[in-house]
């Protein structure tokens, strides 16, 4: 079961074998005999793809739960440790200052899970990939994903003390003519994200000319730190340089709204034993270092 369900969840013999450390051929051998078994077709295999059949979709599902009561029934009785590959996918800056830190604690008290960190800003197909888990800043819109809650970001306007010096220090929105602002790309839309602000309580979202756009959130702030514009991100991600004054905070009483980070798992898969221990673990270190609302 455990080979069959890494097989339709990979679209690939030879990737679920990698995953599970096996020969392709035991992978082979083991889908035949099952098939044989039941008496019915569980994958249609092509030169390129394998994909579950509609007895196979079905079969899927209900191995998907087969397994993880197994886990959770033998880890009651036997007290074992969670164990096994655990592979998600999380922002870079998100890993360095939220995750990493904490990380060889975490690792010496679940020896037996071999973590595998991807960093990106892309949607990711968790099924398919074999992701187990992703973590995204922003609401998630995904309707086949299951989101918990692990923080709010809050978030600041910032600038250059050299560009702030060149254009003058807006005291509110509507002083933001003349000025330029480095345009973020969102992943998700392909398009420039505006600047956010809060106004009497209410939120407003402004365009301003934009001499350069970016994608990665590195370059954003160090782009900002050139005195190339004004910039919107995470307080946490400029602390460093609003310490060394590389950087100066603007429009204080107008904020964006915080942004909410979530944990992000397929609906469809029930939570193995280390992938719920995980969870918890970032939740938690999320918490100790900023407000969960």
């Amino acid at each position: 079961m455990r080979a069959f369900t890494r097989i339709v969840e990979r679209r690939s013999f030879t990737l679920a074998a990698a995953d599970l450390r096996l020969p392709r051929s035991t992978l082979t051998e083991a889908v035949q005999q099952m098939e044989a078994r039941l008496g019915v077709r569980l994958l249609q295999r092509t030169t390129r793809q394998v994909r579950p059949t509609l007895d196979g979709e079905a079969y899927h599902r209900r191995c998907l739960a087969i397994l993880a009561d197994i886990e959770e029934a033998e880890a009651a009785f036997t007290g074992a440790t969670p164990k096994g590959a655990l592979r998600i996918d999380v922002h870079g800056t998100l890993a360095r200052h939220f995750m990493l830190p904490g990380l060889p604690r975490f690792l010496e008290r679940y020896p037996d899970i071999q973590l595998h960190i991807g960093e990106g800003d892309r949607f990711v197909d968790l099924v398919h990939e074999g992701v187990d888990c992703v973590l995204r800043v922003g609401q998630p819109a995904d309707a086949s994903m299951v989101g918990r809650r692990i923080g709010l970001l809050e978030e600041g306007t910032f600038a250059s003390p050299a560009y702030l010096a060149r254009r003058g220090p807006p005291q509110s929105p509507d002083q933001l003519d003349g000025h330029r602002m480095i345009g973020f790309m969102s992943s998700a839309t392909g398009n420039v994200i505006p600047l956010e602000f809060t106004v009497g309580g209410q939120l407003q979202h402004l365009m301003i000319p934009a001499a350069l756009t970016v994608t990665a959130a590195e370059t954003n702030v160090a782009a900002a730190m050139l005195g190339l514009g004004l910039i919107q991100v995470p307080r946490y991600r400029v602390a460093r340089e609003l310490v060394s004054g590389e950087l100066v905070e603007v429009l204080v009483d107008f904020p964006p709204s915080p942004s909410p980070v979530y944990v992000l798992y397929p609906h469809s898969r029930q939570l193995s034993p280390r992938v719920r221990v995980f969870i918890d673990w970032i939740a938690a270190e999320f918490a100790a270092r900023l407000p969960v609302g």
